[in-house]
């Protein structure tokens, strides 16, 4: 019998769940609901545990395998006992919560918990995009901007769970813009997909912020010149930790890759370009392989 894990993914907007076996695949279907945010985090685990509990049996239904633990990827920093350390507006009052404690009563299974982005880069580092690689940086840039540190193979989650978090590192453009985490002109201030949206409607004069999907539609010089500013910034920011970390790859996932290939390649030139020393300038830049389901595939294996 194959061991199979729970994998979790809660986000703010929706928790999703599914059964993994320990190579990381799917071993049954993967179950959504809407994340119950405005009614604070013990609606929220609730209706976490009642999902992760709807995908082991569905997974039990399929195969006849009990899971024997769940691995849970979320939204804010995460530190080594499972308690939230910090998170922004998206999820209220997440700040503090004891994630792993509560799951564990809830689903009578050991549960552990990490930051999503971390979760993400596992599942690229075993099966993905950075498969090959020893040392990686993994990027998932949407509603916010997450990073994740691999070396040797193996995750780094840092002392307070905050390893990657190149989305909160000084941008090299300075507006004041505001930081979804309270500073400002931060990478994640003009590279995240509502920044992009925001600053494209506030130089086109709308009334409303588009989604990012019509920013990428818009044949407006205003479109072009958010989507090129943030190509900019991220890509200095991928090349500032590049620097740092000396990784063998970098991998970028997350919602600006429906920005298309052309975002891609200018994010890959602008890194290029504010590289200082040969080595990083020639670290190559991939596309995440993982869809919507790599977060909770890299909780589940990280769960193992």
């Amino acid at each position: 019998m194959t061991t199979t894990t729970i994998g979790v993914d809660i986000g703010g907007t929706k928790i999703a769940a599914a059964l993994v076996g320990a190579g990381g695949e799917l071993r049954g279907p993967v179950l959504r609901a809407p994340t119950p945010a405005a009614e604070g985090p013990v609606a929220v685990l609730h209706a976490a545990a009642d999902l992760a509990r709807r995908a082991a049996a569905a997974g039990r239904d399929d195969r006849g395998e009990a899971p024997v633990a769940c691995g849970v990827g979320t939204a804010g920093a995460v530190d080594a006992d499972g308690r939230i350390t910090h998170a922004t507006g998206s999820l209220p009052g997440w700040r503090g919560t004891d994630v792993r404690t509560a799951l564990e009563a809830a689903l009578g299974l050991p549960v552990t918990v990490h930051n999503d982005v971390h979760a993400m880069a596992v599942a690229e580092a075993r099966r993905g995009a950075a498969a090959t690689a020893r040392d990686a940086l993994v990027v998932a840039a949407g509603t916010g901007i997450g990073g994740a540190v691999i070396t040797s193979g193996a995750l780094v989650r840092g002392r307070h769970g905050l390893a990657g978090s190149i989305g909160h590192l000084p941008a090299t453009v300075r507006t004041g813009r505001p930081c979804g985490c309270g500073g400002t002109d931060h990478v994640e201030s003009y590279a995240a997909g509502p920044a992009i949206a925001a600053l494209y409607a506030q130089r086109a004069g709308l009334a409303a912020v588009p989604a990012l999907e019509e920013v990428a539609a818009a044949d407006r010089p205003e479109a072009s010149e958010a989507i090129a500013l943030a190509a900019r910034v991220l890509g200095a920011g991928l090349a500032a930790a590049a620097t740092l970390l000396d990784p063998d790859v970098v991998v970028l996932g997350g919602g600006v890759l429906g920005l298309g290939e052309p975002f891609v390649a200018a994010v890959a030139e602008a890194m290029r370009a504010a590289a200082a020393l040969p080595g990083p300038a020639g670290v190559p830049l991939r596309v995440a392989a993982f869809g919507p389901a790599a977060v909770l595939t890299g909780a589940a294996l990280l769960a193992t």
